[in-house]
């Protein structure tokens, strides 16, 4: 397993590279994204920390505009889950509300009256 994980890092390692902000035009319409961490390292090369897709045609830019632009944990597991383990490891109680999903119509009217709006916006904003 370990010389395949080498592999695909030197493989994507010779790939061209984005950074944040980006060029939306510069980025495909379709494709998978892999990041990599400055200053980490695997197998020799940049250490990959995710790889991603998206649904539906042509969504590639709109799928890491949800991931690191727009701050919606609801639109990004990823973001979602950076926010679980920043909570858990100073074992906030706003954990529980950060759970919360917000994306229908329905828990949004059952929920968001109860939300911490600022508490999670300073969460989001942390994550960015």
């Amino acid at each position: 397993m370990s010389k395949i994980c080498k592999q695909i890092h030197h493989l994507f390692s010779k790939l061209q590279r984005h950074s944040f902000p980006f060029d939306e035009n510069a980025i495909p319409k379709n494709g998978i994204y892999i990041l990599f961490e400055k200053g980490e390292t695997a197998h020799d090369t940049d250490r990959i920390v995710r790889i991603g897709t998206h649904t539906g045609d042509n969504q590639l830019r709109s799928r890491l505009k949800q991931h690191f632009v727009k701050e919606n944990k609801d639109r990004s597991i990823f973001r979602k889950n950076i926010g679980r383990a920043l909570l858990s490891k100073v074992n906030n109680s706003f954990l529980e509300q950060w759970e919360w999903d917000l994306t229908t119509r329905a828990n949004k009217e059952k929920y968001i009256p109860l939300l911490n709006t600022q508490k999670q916006a300073e969460v989001e904003y942390y994550i960015y």
